[in-house]
């Protein structure tokens, strides 16, 4: 499956917020390589710290992307894994209009329930307006693995679809963890402008 976006223009490179999800850490899985390979690239590069992750609250997880983040621009692009996905929409919908993001991309990103996962079901009460989102953001990919065994690939790529996102699949990756064997993701860094 492939879903395309509309040809985006190239955007500079300035800085990358990159968002963990549940039970993980700014210094877990593969978060660090990205963050030095773009800080080795010139590129400001920041993995936001979120309170709690083992007992995420929406509140205060959406606070802490969106102080982070502050007004995005052109220049600013936001990777997200798995729960950090919705909470990074989340924290773009609080913008006040108009806003602009360079580019986002989510891996293993989700908004609804997860049978995996009932413990996030009060987090993930409330959706997002993906659609509204999606017109302020240049370039949108969604990465997802075909064996994961936390999010189904049919919630990945419902999001796609709503944020017109282009999506790529990375086989046997699981969920993009290091017990995955997932400790660098090229792809990713593959998406961003040079």
């Amino acid at each position: 499956m492939n879903i395309t976006t509309t040809a985006a223009t190239s955007h500079s490179l300035r800085r990358v917020f990159i968002v963990h999800g549940y039970a993980a850490a700014p210094d877990a899985h593969w978060f660090p390589w990205l963050r030095d390979s773009l800080e080795t690239a010139c590129v400001e590069a920041t993995v936001v710290a979120l309170p709690a992750p083992d007992a995420p609250e929406a509140a205060a997880w959406t606070e802490a992307v969106a102080e982070a983040i502050g007004v995005p621009d052109a220049g600013t692009w936001i990777v997200a894994h798995s729960l950090g996905g919705i909470t990074v929409l989340r924290a773009l919908a609080t913008l006040a209009e108009p806003w602009q993001l360079g580019g986002l991309i989510l891996v293993s990103g989700f908004t609804k329930a997860l049978k995996s996962l009932p413990v996030l079901d009060e987090y993930l009460s409330t959706d997002i307006d993906a659609e509204r989102i999606a017109k302020n953001i240049g370039i949108r990919a969604m990465v997802r693995s075909d064996a994961d065994a936390f999010v189904p690939t049919a919630a990945s790529d419902d999001l796609a679809q709503r944020l017109n996102a282009e999506l790529h699949i990375q086989p046997g990756a699981g969920h993009f963890l290091t017990e995955d064997g997932v400790s660098d993701l090229p792809l990713v860094l593959d998406l961003m402008p040079r």
